[in-house]
């Protein structure tokens, strides 16, 4: 049966972002499954792939922007179901649009079915900075206005839903996990020799890394010399936006690295694949664990790469029995960093955990499987 999905979101392809690369990926595969696939999205005007609509109307998310969306969504055949793509901070006003919330629960009662996708559900209250408490406040206000109309609140990991219950006050509203799929092709070929050689010589390693390099960089920092100082003297390649910056950062304290660390910058989809590819270990670290959110550490399960990884507060249950992961304390930069070394030894180790990660994506993660939750709920 087909399905008309509306997908509203803060950013859509070419954008660059997680939430992005997730709708434009999602609204694809819905389109390929045989449903009809609106996106309403700000920006400039933009086409999407075969049997996807995008409808650039949303703006600045401001009231006579979110007018001119009511327009053409009732244009649009009812009843209509709208995709919200939530993350707080993605839908303007600093982060506060409570107003982008009231013009939800306001389709909700004109009988739009509503449901959440809950990438993030809320700022953290900080003692130390009065304007990100109020921050936090708001987006609980949010939470509310916008739990009080969803008909279901999908989220990326399981403990969302203990953040999110408290704010139903008492409504039903189901909240089903639905992973976060790679933002790269599965089944893309594996990286060409001749760019493997473009980072390496002869049979020299390449440790990965795949990320932004913003909070997550002090925990790279601390797991970096033991792995560049090892017995392999591995070559580090430095994968995503932001990473020439990082590797300018870590050379200035290690200028005896210079020939063995290489920084990409920001790559599409394919091309990030084969980069990928061509990486021995990848070592991707999480302050607050690996967790199925995270869309880096998907590309490379996803890729087949053998990943040494971080267990903390969020990490689910499945990350410690799956063994398709190597996993090490947040709080233990040595332990991650042995993990990586010894993979290095082991080309059998790292063909098997490379495996079991390819496994434990097809079986769990793959947007095959989002698609299939989604036309079933």
């Amino acid at each position: 049966m087909t399905t008309s999905w509306h997908l509203v979101t803060s950013e859509y392809p070419p954008d660059i972002g997680g939430v992005s690369d997730y709708t434009g990926q999602l609204a694809a595969a819905l389109a390929a499954a045989g449903d009809d696939v609106h996106v309403w999205c700000p920006g400039a005007a933009r086409s999407g792939p075969a049997g996807v609509e995008v409808h650039a109307t949303l703006g600045t998310m401001s009231p006579a922007d979110l007018r001119r969306t009511d327009v053409q969504l009732d244009a649009c055949p009812g009843p209509r179901r709208l995709l919200v793509q939530w993350v707080p901070h993605g839908f303007g006003y600093r982060s506060m649009n409570v107003g982008f919330c009231l013009w939800l629960a306001r389709r909700a009662r004109a009988g739009d079915r509503v449901e959440l996708m809950v990438h993030e559900p809320y700022l953290e209250f900080s003692w130390r900075s009065p304007v990100h408490s109020a921050m936090a406040a708001v987006h609980r206000l949010m939470t509310l206005v916008l739990l009080g109309v969803a008909q279901r609140a999908w989220v990326a990991i399981p403990a969302w839903e203990g953040c999110l219950r408290p704010y139903a006050l008492g409504r039903a509203v189901p909240m089903p996990w639905l992973p976060i799929p790679s933002c790269v092709p599965i089944d893309a070929p594996a990286g060409p020799s001749w760019l493997r050689g473009r980072f390496a010589t002869g049979h020299q390693a390449i440790v990965g890394h795949f990320g932004s390099y913003g909070a997550f960089a002090g925990l790279l920092d601390g797991c970096v010399a033991p792995i560049m100082d090892g017995p392999c003297s591995p070559v580090l390649l430095l994968l995503g936006a932001n990473g020439p910056s990082y590797r300018d950062a870590l050379l200035a304290r290690h200028p005896e690295w210079a020939a063995r660390v290489h920084a990409t910058g920001f790559l599409d989809g394919p091309v990030l694949a084969a980069h990928l590819g061509v990486c021995d270990v990848m070592v991707q670290p999480y302050p607050d664990g690996v967790t199925s959110r995270r869309t880096s550490v998907m590309a490379c399960l996803s890729q087949g790469r053998a990943v040494v990884t971080t267990a903390g507060r969020l990490t689910e249950p499945l990350w410690h029995g799956s063994d398709a992961v190597t996993l090490a304390g947040v709080d233990d930069p040595a332990g991650l960093a042995d993990s990586v070394v010894r993979l290095l030894a082991d080309a059998g180790a790292r063909e098997r955990l490379g495996s079991r990660a390819r496994q434990l994506y097809a079986d769990t993660f793959s947007v095959e499987r989002v698609v299939t939750a989604l036309r079933a709920a």
